[in-house]
């Protein structure tokens, strides 16, 4: 029998929320309300922007204190510091072979739907001055550079900064050197710990504040770009939710079902992640939250600290879809016929882009100019085509990325044997 309480794990009884004090109804309304004002007042939506990105930048706030105090608490708390070598490798070869099949799905689907026939582009008429930038950027963030970023000034710095990475290694670092030191640094260990908790309760006060940032972000968006422009590159757009949807739902889904979940049951499950992703065209405000839920779904303290920081940069299943399919779109346009060895090239370009501009704000352009600009055959200028729409594309390939990322997490914890099954199949039901 129902009733109009729900007991927390602690026993606490815990009111239970009436449908509009819900976190993802209030963003859903927000994503609405967004959309309104900057379809019919496209000035008043703009000027919404700093809604949005003040809200990413609070969170963003947040992410390296929760990083380094999973990650290093999690791996202290590891017995045998072997388990955390072996889970390194298993993520990485999941992440590898993942995102390779991404790769491969988007050059597929366009090749077969060929979103970018008939536009009859001539590349001579592109003004490529303005993705400048996404091309300088991508020559910033090329492999020996994207390498020496990964190593932090000094232990403290990457706290302060906003590259992933060198927190996951500080992390890591330090959660091995409190692992080795576990009979004399357990005071250090409680304290962390303990640390944790009010961290979180930030997190969970910040995330009041996301309807407001959706609201800011999607007004903006909307009215910056217009859904004008969705219909002058209607084709491609579809076909990317499209495919990234078939990716979640059909690939994913096989693979949580092989680990004993179900795809949609999950997806249920982290719908408030979805939902501010959906919001906010960003997987960032997302991450504090999954890594919260994964570990009360049953997955391991010390493997969700690995794998979702880890898959924010090397797991980016949405972005790299996006750059196949984008690229071949661009192909298309130009009326550029690839040949399957020229196929090939771009493929083993954008496996080695995709990880050299990995954790790059505005990684998905970034890696697509990455790309091309190796890759001679397709004109760089063309992507100037998808500029526009870009902003759309984000929060799809956004959404995939988180999706998969949740998805990783679960399925590393279950070859490890630290899932608690039980905890998993009470929380997704």
């Amino acid at each position: 029998m129902q009733t109009n309480f729900e007991t927390a794990d602690t026993g606490t009884p815990k009111k239970k929320k009436k449908f509009y004090q819900l976190l993802y109804v209030q963003v859903i309304f927000a994503i609405i309300i967004g959309v309104t004002l900057g379809y019919f007042w496209p000035e008043k939506g703009k000027a919404m922007q700093p809604l949005g990105d003040g809200f990413i930048k609070l969170v963003k706030m947040i992410i390296a204190p929760v990083i380094f105090l999973t990650v290093s608490t999690g791996i202290a708390g590891m017995n045998d510091l072997k388990k955390v070598g072996r889970v390194a490798a298993k993520a990485f070869a999941y992440f590898i072979f993942f995102s390779t099949l991404a790769l491969i799905l988007g050059l597929v689907v366009s090749h077969f739907v060929q979103p970018g026939a008939g536009l009859n582009i001539d590349p001579t008429t592109l003004d490529a001055s303005k993705i400048s930038k996404y091309v300088e950027a991508a020559e910033e963030n090329s492999m020996v550079n994207f390498i020496f970023n990964i190593i932090p000034e000094t232990l403290f710095s990457p706290m302060t900064g906003d590259i992933i990475l060198q927190v996951l290694l500080v992390a890591i670092l330090f959660g091995v050197a409190l692992a080795l030191t576990a009979d004399r640094s357990q005071p250090v260990i409680d304290f962390l710990e303990t640390l944790t908790i009010p961290v979180f309760k930030i997190v969970e006060i910040l995330m009041k504040l996301a309807p407001v940032g959706a609201f800011g972000a999607m007004a903006f968006t909307i009215g910056a770009y217009g859904i004008d422009s969705l219909m002058y590159l209607g084709k491609l757009v579809g076909t990317f939710y499209l495919t990234s949807f078939a990716f979640v739902v059909i690939i994913l889904g096989v693979v949580a079902r092989l680990n004993g979940f179900n795809i949609f049951k999950f997806l249920r499950y982290i719908k408030e992640e979805i939902f501010l992703v959906l919001g906010t065209s960003s997987s960032e405000p997302a991450m504090p939250g999954l890594m919260k839920k994964l570990n009360e779904a049953g997955c391991d303290k010390g493997v969700v600290g690995l794998v979702v920081p880890t898959g924010y940069s090397f797991n980016l299943d949405g972005t790299n879809i996006y750059m196949t399919l984008a690229a071949l779109f661009i192909a298309q346009a130009c009326n550029i016929d690839l040949k399957f060895d020229q196929l090939m090239v771009l493929l083993l370009v954008a496996i080695l882009s995709s990880k050299g501009a990995a954790g790059v704000t505005g990684a998905g352009f970034i890696t697509l100019a990455a790309t091309l600009a190796v890759v001679p055959d397709i004109p760089i200028a063309g992507m100037t085509l998808i500029l526009g729409i870009d902003k759309f594309m984000s929060e799809c390939r956004a959404l995939t990325n988180v999706i998969g990322n949740g998805v990783a997490c679960v399925v590393i914890s279950n070859w490890e044997k630290h899932l608690d099954k039980e905890q998993l199949k009470k929380t997704l039901g």
